[in-house]
């Protein structure tokens, strides 16, 4: 298969530009905790539990997967391209430009898949490691729940934009984080607070500029689950951090900041930009320089802001950190309200 823009005139088969590898191994180590009190011990871990059973649903026969979508057509509007004036991609064709929107759509979705591979992985040590019963029935619900958001839009992605890239390498890089380090308390604020935060923004968006009715449905059901993934996180945590000492909390601090960092460098999709034939580089820099991708890329972290808050994790060094990324004006956003306004609770 062609993998790169062979000319103005030429359209490349649907192809990623490597080969993803089918298995990978990592070694993992943490302690896995039995929880031998089988009364409620965390306050609102049982109601999300119960909640949690009531929403359960069924991808193969809830969603319309006779749907005909067109993988090349505007599935979400482009509202603003900051490459139009960038000299390489005005030399697009029709055809061309319409192939990079397909690649765009189907390297977003990828990474939710691949992201959401990585939350069933943690949901499953959670339910292991977390010393609390209920939070061990929460866990395990989330491990269905994830299992689930990988199989829709898995599915999707083939079925429909016949089209799946590889994982990209800051969310590898923080999955890999997450995943193997011991302490289960850097599992749930890695992929609960951070990456399940950062998804739910990035879901919010979609499904709000969304103009394929398949792509909406499908995320409005994996955003339910998702904010309830979020709410055992900051449940879970609470106070958790009040009386830590100074060094571990230290350490809390920075994986908070890497992981902040890690996730704005994923929404660059300068893997595509690389795809098409276009200068990686040049390409970033102006994204990086574009108004409004900043300010995109920005609000994807209103709900990991405030949480970090709620937790007792905005330190003046993790402040320092938010205002370096330009994201400590989030502190006080509700992101309950925004999902008031989509009909999520």
């Amino acid at each position: 298969m062609a993998t790169a823009l062979a000319s103005a005139q030429d359209t490349p088969e649907r192809s990623s530009p490597v080969s993803p590898v089918e298995i990978e191994t990592i070694l993992t180590a943490y302690d896995t905790t039995y929880a031998w009190n089988y009364d409620s011990m965390k306050a609102g871990l049982r109601d999300l539990y119960e909640k949690a059973k009531r929403e359960q649903w069924n991808g193969t026969e809830q969603l319309q997967w006779e749907t005909a979508v067109d993988p090349e057509s505007e599935i979400i509007p482009q509202m603003y391209n900051p490459l139009e004036d960038y000299a390489p991609y005005k030399r697009f064709n029709q055809k061309q430009v319409e192939h990079f929107r397909h690649a765009m759509m189907a390297w977003q979705l990828s990474q939710f898949m691949h992201g959401e591979q990585g939350a069933l992985i943690v949901a499953s040590q959670l339910t292991g490691a977390v010393p609390w019963i209920d939070a061990k029935y929460y866990a395990a619900t989330q491990t269905m729940d994830e299992a689930r958001h990988v199989e829709v839009f898995s599915r999707y992605l083939r079925d429909k934009l016949e089209w799946e890239w590889p994982i990209n390498t800051n969310l590898k890089k923080l999955l890999d984080l997450i995943i193997c380090d011991r302490r289960w308390d850097f599992k749930y604020l890695g992929m609960q607070i951070l990456v399940e935060g950062l998804a739910m923004a990035a879901f919010a968006n979609m499904y709000q500029l969304a103009q394929e009715p398949l792509i909406k449905e499908l995320v409005h059901y994996v955003m339910r689950d998702e904010s309830r993934h979020v709410a055992f996180g900051v449940l879970s945590l609470k106070d958790y951090y009040l009386d830590m000492a100074e060094s571990e909390r230290r350490d809390r601090e920075d994986f908070v900041i890497e992981g902040c960092e890690l996730m704005r460098d994923r929404l660059l999709a300068d893997d595509v930009a690389e795809y098409m034939g276009l200068d990686k580089r040049e390409v970033r820099e102006i994204v990086l320089a574009s108004p409004i991708m900043k300010m995109f890329r920005q609000s994807l972290f209103a709900r990991v802001v405030p949480n970090i808050k709620k937790l007792g994790l905005l330190t003046p060094r993790v402040r320092q950190a938010f205002e370096r990324l330009d994201i400590a004006h989030f502190e006080d956003f509700d992101p309950e309200a925004q999902d008031r306004a989509i009909g999520l609770s």
